[in-house]
């Protein structure tokens, strides 16, 4: 027998907030890795920053890539979220 608990408005709210975040990450972390494999934030050569550039790049490319999730993405954290909510709802209790 399965029963399907009843989560108050509050809560439930609070977890989708929870896999959303989630889901929000999880999409900068990949554009931040594409965004590098593009070779953006590459040292430019002589009139580059220097070590101070390279130790921050990667800094300065999770910003921006939290910049484009915030802007709306490429919509893969909205299709996460969706997947992870749909499965967080069909998890019964034994």
């Amino acid at each position: 027998m399965q029963i399907v608990p009843v989560i108050p408005p509050e809560a439930a709210a609070h977890r989708d907030q929870q896999l959303r975040t989630a889901a929000q990450d999880l999409e900068t972390t990949f554009l931040a890795e594409m965004l590098k494999s593009a070779g953006l934030g590459e040292t430019r050569g002589a009139f580059g920053g220097g070590a101070g550039e390279d130790q921050f790049a990667s800094f300065l490319l999770r910003e921006q890539a939290a910049a484009m999730v915030r802007a709306g993405g490429i919509g893969l954290s909205e299709t996460i979220f969706e997947s992870l909510k749909e499965r967080n709802d069909a998890t019964p209790i034994d």
